[in-house]
């Protein structure tokens, strides 16, 4: 997140944290992944499941962009020295965040009990694969009604759509509880259940 505030300032464009949050817990996973004394099948299967969500999610809001985010445009409006202060208010509490949110990976990288995998490992296997391919159809489904001429001041309630006000959330949430049953298989992991409940708070409040 520290490279991404930088090449925020080159770029005078804090809308550059969006796409690096989802690589942020792509470095996370890869990291404690190589110098974790955990079992390497478990952390390794993490991080593969990390890397399809984070890496499809950053080219999604790369994608999507049309220059600065107006939420990042007003704070640049309302704020001098607003490069500074994007470190800490943006950069610095997202990465924060990351660290809450990401503490399942962290701990199932580095417990080696059990050494294989077992039932509640394909469990999340199964949970989080849903979630990360039910975000995308939800992304790419509410695309293209974005793009269609026809839909503008109409509410999307087509797809997955009908079901949910945002399904792409949904999924989202389903990619992390399903990461802290794989990580729950450790017996050590079950306190980092403050990450997925870290998420799912700031996705239903914020």
């Amino acid at each position: 997140m520290g490279m991404a505030w930088a090449a925020s300032v080159a770029l005078r464009d804090a809308g550059v944290a969006d796409i690096a949050w989802g690589l942020a817990f792509v470095a996370i996973a890869w990291t404690v992944s190589a110098v974790g004394d955990g079992d390497p099948e478990r952390s390794l299967l993490i991080a593969i499941l990390v890397t399809a969500w984070g890496v499809r999610l950053a080219a999604h809001i790369a994608e999507r962009r049309d220059g600065e985010d107006r939420r990042y445009a007003d704070m640049r409006e309302k704020h001098d020295n607003f490069a500074v202060r994007s470190l800490w208010s943006i950069f610095g509490t997202q990465a924060l965040i990351a660290w809450v949110i990401s503490l399942p990976i962290q701990v199932a990288a580095s417990d080696p009990t059990p050494s294989s995998l077992g039932a509640l490992a394909f469990i999340g296997l199964a949970v989080s694969a849903f979630g990360i391919v039910f975000e995308a159809i939800a992304d790419a489904q509410l695309r293209a009604f974005t793009k269609d001429a026809d839909s503008k001041g109409e509410v999307m309630d087509k797809g997955l759509w009908r079901f949910s006000r945002h399904p792409n959330y949904f999924g989202e949430v389903c990619v992390w509880w399903g990461i802290w049953l794989i990580a729950l298989e450790t017996g050590s992991a079950w306190w980092t259940v403050v990450g997925p409940l870290a998420l799912t708070f700031l996705l239903f409040f914020f």
